[in-house]
């Protein structure tokens, strides 16, 4: 069967891959330590979930209008003026199938054939194939450490062209957590606001950010960008939510209603009682989340003392969300049963294989030098594997 030729040459999630080799090996019976998940360890808190519940009980499993129930666009239009000051109403937000399906959705919408979205890395591994998907060009730039992974309002500067459609910011960020301050958002506005360029903020980690870091909507960095940015983001992180597939698109009132139409022909409605959860969600005190942002705030920074004090690996300390990225390539070059770890995928087979650690090779997101561990697992895990890891690279 000859397959599209966009599709023929679409790549996995690596991410995904990484997490269904991990569970294939557990499946077998192996003690498989998964830093991997791209998920929280912990549970829907319980009024979420007995929402949920209710209305599955009262009778609301059928469609709702593809953009989602009223009262739950609503909700969101609300946390975003409650928690930003923004103006949003209902009509200015649509739900879709998860913050992925937004993104998605958005490109199809904004993106020609040859146009191009300026993406930082490292970036999340979706956004390159997502881009690609839709006729458009990922431009990558590269950030580093030195910057702290943010990029600079000259390297945006230097990355427009005339096919420069939108740039896309996603922070705090996986892989590397890093967070952008609003000085580092004026300076990119700054570069923006004069310019015919789109931008999509990614700010799915808002909450889970750290050490009185200041987390800053894009919106609000400039009032004149507003009506060319777009804000997606979900429930999955923040609510421990991730199966539910709960996301959300926020921007101006015509671009929704587009996203809310090209939605109507794909996957119509997100699920009816997974809605009535979120509605929950937000329209509830947050007194629960204190305890599970402490734990977070515990497992980085174990893992960050850990990393750094292993021979030849550098980690940043994140921001935010629930990862970090170690940079492990002073490894390279050595070898395991003979055979030479030339990369980041060879460094995770081999910890897999060898350690039965479940890592995300860098290279799927840009940055081949490092690797990608989640603290969304337990602290017991976490110092197990920490283990595993050293005595692993001690072998090489």
């Amino acid at each position: 069967m000859k397959l599209s030729q966009r599709v023929a040459k679409l790549t996995p999630s690596i991410t995904m891959a990484v997490s269904a080799k991990a569970k294939a090996l557990q499946a077998q019976g192996f003690d498989v330590i998964d830093f991997g998940a791209g998920e929280p360890d912990f549970d829907t808190p319980a009024f979420i979930r007995e929402a949920a519940i209710k209305a599955m009980q009262s009778g609301m499993t059928r469609y709702t209008p593809p953009n989602g129930l009223l009262a739950l666009r609503q909700a969101v239009a609300d946390s975003y003026r409650a928690e930003h000051g923004l103006n949003y109403a209902a009509n200015n937000v649509v739900i879709t199938c998860g913050a992925k399906q937004a993104l998605f959705n958005l490109f199809q919408l904004l993106l020609d054939p040859g146009d191009e979205v300026i993406v930082p890395a490292p970036y999340w591994v979706s956004y390159p194939e997502m881009i690609w998907l839709a006729g458009g060009v990922a431009k990558i730039v590269d950030t580093t450490e030195a910057t702290s992974f943010r990029v600079t309002a000259d390297q945006l500067r230097a990355a427009i062209t005339p096919r420069t459609k939108a740039l896309l910011l996603n922070y705090p960020s996986n892989p590397t957590g890093a967070a952008y301050s609003r000085a580092d958002l004026a300076a990119l506005a700054a570069v923006l606001v004069d310019r015919d360029i789109w931008t999509i903020s990614d700010e799915v980690y808002e909450y889970l950010i750290y050490d009185n870091f200041k987390f800053v909507c894009f919106p609000t960095v400039n009032d004149k960008l507003a009506a060319r940015t777009v804000v997606v983001s979900g429930a999955s992180k923040t609510y421990a939510m991730t199966g539910w597939r709960i996301g959300w698109a926020v921007g101006p009132a015509d671009i929704i209603e587009m996203m809310s139409r090209f939605q109507s022909q794909s996957t119509s409605n997100a699920t009816s009682f997974a809605q009535a959860g979120a509605i929950a969600a937000l329209k509830s005190p947050r007194d629960w989340f204190a305890p599970m942002h402490a734990e977070y705030v515990a497992r980085r920074d174990y893992m960050v003392d850990r990393l750094n004090a292993l021979p030849g690996v550098q980690c940043f300390k994140p921001e935010g969300a629930f990862y970090v990225f170690p940079r492990v390539d002073s490894y390279y070059g050595k070898s395991a049963n003979g055979k030479a770890i030339d990369g980041s995928l060879a460094m995770c087979d081999y910890l897999i294989e060898q350690a039965k650690i479940a890592a995300t090779p860098g290279v799927g997101f840009g940055q081949d030098a490092n690797i990608r561990l989640s603290y969304a697992t337990s602290m017991a895990q976490i110092e197990a594997g920490l283990d595993r890891l050293e005595r692993a690279l001690a072998a090489l």
